[in-house]
């Protein structure tokens, strides 16, 4: 929670605003993105039409996929979270030197290799997807449990990237996996809780930034500085 705190009131410093705004053009980018696909993977996959007794010929595909764009609130409850997933490896790394260089100058970290981010923001983000898929299709059978599915899955999936992207700004990759481990009920918490605000439209255009932000100062507040950092 004080990681959280402190990463919501990072989102006005002066020196982490224009990161923030970028973000969030970013984030935007990538819904936009992700809602085209969606609206194009609709128009490809659904019927046509749809025959309907004493109704006749209902055009399914176009009305879904229009509906989509209609629906454009919604959906992103359901695609924030991918979109997420693909800030962590994008941007992630520059929301977190903005956020050391303000409160931990003393220990700042070294850049992670983008294209390592990328790729593994990637597989990430598919999980997600999957995920959010899985939680869907799923909803009839699991009921009131779907939402347990959903936000302990995809806050776990995205704890486990923001903390290692944070993480490895100091370590190297093997003792970050291990310390992402021994504070699994932390990351998976605070993974949760984004989830979480994800859902909410409109706020969640800037919740990647704040996840960013968010994951640096747990690993500032829970590090306890093993050997084996980068440098």
């Amino acid at each position: 929670m004080r990681a959280l705190l402190l990463a919501w009131g990072d989102l006005l410093r002066p020196r982490i605003l224009g990161v923030v705004l970028l973000g969030v053009a970013l984030t935007l980018l990538l819904f936009v993105a992700l809602q085209a696909g969606a609206f194009w993977a609709i128009r490809a996959l659904a019927p046509e039409r749809l025959s309907l007794p004493w109704i006749g010929a209902v055009p399914l595909a176009p009305t879904l996929s229009w509906g989509s764009l209609l629906l454009f609130p919604l959906m992103s409850i359901f695609l924030m979270a991918p979109v997420a997933a693909g800030f962590s490896g994008l941007f992630a790394e520059r929301v977190s030197e903005a956020v050391e260089r303000t409160h931990y100058p003393a220990a700042m970290g070294l850049a992670v290799d983008f294209w390592d981010g990328i790729w593994e923001s990637l597989a990430v983000m598919g999980a997600v997807v999957g995920v959010t898929l899985a939680t869907l299709v799923l909803t009839p059978v699991l009921g009131p449990l779907a939402p347990v599915l959903f936000y302990g899955g995809n806050g776990w999936l995205l704890g486990r990237e923001f903390f290692q992207m944070a993480a490895r700004r100091h370590l190297h990759e093997p003792l970050a996996t291990a310390l992402r481990r021994s504070l699994a009920a932390q990351t998976t918490i605070l993974g949760v809780m984004i989830a979480a605000l994800l859902t909410v439209p409109v706020l969640n255009v800037v919740i990647p930034v704040l996840a960013a932000a968010g994951f640096t100062h747990l690993y500032h507040l829970s590090a306890s500085k093993p050997p084996g950092r980068r440098g």
